[in-house]
């Protein structure tokens, strides 16, 4: 049976601490061993701003992935599990922080590469397939798109685009820009981006922060459209989403949050999200986290109930990525309809979780009913040995996973 996740498990038992903060010393119990003092004292900004000053604490920090991509024959196939007729494969490496994936018409993979600032393309001649950088010394070019074969990319700042892309890919044409309104600040400057049913394009703009009250236009998801015009926000409150899509029946927009740091190991949450009321709807950020819990600084005065809440809590900072949802045919029945989820994994959390890819089934009205893993065994004795960053659905109906930390691209097939 597959495992699922109850996506209403409490998380803080703050009665149960008072009650062993009380009761603790009468039944002879001692303080566990304090983890060992560092020196590493947090910067003034960036995201180690807020870190509090104890040994616990002081040993988190962001994670940097390996200085080269992995080799194809070291890459950890072997530790990855799926559930019952599905397999694994290397769909290619090499691809050094890889990102987002996008599928052309013509069947084209396009990876981004936003610290590396270059745009990857793979082709597949019958089998063989080929990777290439056919853009470089971009800036942060994470989010990507691909409509009516043009190649959309959102850098930090602006949406550029390059027309009949998948016919030019040995001599790309120059990107052309459309859009240059994105905010400049680099916390959470790197974009995603999408197209939406309606034919426009979807863009987010981050909170540049940790926690702090953003000025206008941060933190919200705008439509903008294929030529750059009538760029408007279509919701506020998002901290820091770097995948959404939107449903194949209703259109109704889905997204990934993450929520703020150093509040608690285990609090909050990251967010699935869904906007049905385009423009009207605030989802928290930075008053109220996970849908219940108010911040501690800038949640006085508000009451969690006057935001939209999540529609599930996906794990205390796992930095859920991209998410799809699944479209294709290959796959058994029961995930059609579902969204699959990346969740990067903690960096600021002591007891590793995620790295992995979740599956989130819906029912006929669009809410969350269960989740449960679909790919996992990428945390080996509490390090990470692969995190996965975005999904993406190829034709055939498999499954594209990146994995920024090993720079590579899965595939994921039923052969059941």
């Amino acid at each position: 049976m597959p495992r699922t996740i109850d996506v209403g498990r409490a998380v803080l038992m703050a009665g149960a601490a008072a009650l062993w903060m009380a009761t603790g010393p009468a039944f002879g119990q001692a303080d566990p061993p304090a983890p060992a003092t560092v020196n590493n004292p947090a910067p003034a900004d960036g995201p180690l701003q807020g870190r509090p000053e104890t040994a616990g604490a002081q040993r988190l920090a962001p994670l940097s992935a390996p200085p080269f991509a992995t080799e194809e024959a070291d890459l950890p196939l072997d530790k990855i599990t799926v559930p019952e007729g599905f397999e694994v494969e290397v769909y290619a490496s090499g691809i050094k922080n890889a990102r987002s994936l996008r599928v052309g018409e013509k069947g084209t993979v396009f990876v981004s590469n936003w610290q590396g600032n270059k745009l990857w393309a793979i082709t597949d001649d019958g089998g063989k397939r080929t990777a290439q950088v056919i853009y470089e010394g971009l800036d942060w070019p994470n989010g990507i798109a691909v409509h009516d074969g043009t190649l959309y990319v959102a850098e930090h700042t602006k949406i550029s685009k390059a027309e009949n892309i998948e016919d030019q890919l040995k001599d790309p044409p120059p990107l052309v820009s459309i859009y240059e309104d994105l905010g400049e600040p680099r916390p959470h400057g790197w974009r995603f981006l999408a197209v939406g049913p309606d034919e426009n394009l979807y863009v987010s703009n981050s909170a540049p922060c940790n926690i702090c009250m953003p000025e206008p236009g941060f933190g919200e998801i705008r439509k903008v459209g294929l030529d750059g015009s009538g760029a408007e926000p279509v919701l506020r409150g998002m901290r820091n989403t770097v995948g959404f899509d939107f449903h194949p029946k209703t259109g109704a927009l889905y997204f990934t949050d993450n929520n703020r740091d150093w509040l608690s190991e285990d609090l909050p949450n990251g967010e699935l999200n869904r906007m049905t009321e385009p423009g009207k709807q605030h989802f928290g950020f930075p008053f109220c986290h996970q849908g219940d819990l108010a911040d501690p600084e800038f949640g006085w005065g508000y009451d969690c109930a006057d935001f939209e809440p999540p529609v599930a809590k996906l794990g205390p900072h796992v930095a859920p990525l991209g998410m799809r949802f699944y479209t294709g045919e290959m796959f058994p029945e029961r995930y059609r309809g579902a969204i699959f989820v990346a969740r990067h994994g903690p960096w600021n959390r002591t007891k590793k979780i995620g790295a992995d890819i979740l599956a989130v089934f819906l029912d006929e009205n669009g809410d969350v009913t269960s989740m449960e893993p679909f790919l996992e065994g990428l945390i080996e004795d509490n390090e990470y040995i692969g995190r996965p960053v975005d999904v993406e659905v190829m034709a055939d109906g498999s499954l594209l996973v990146s994995d920024d930390w090993n720079g590579a691209v899965y595939r994921v097939s039923y052969t059941k």
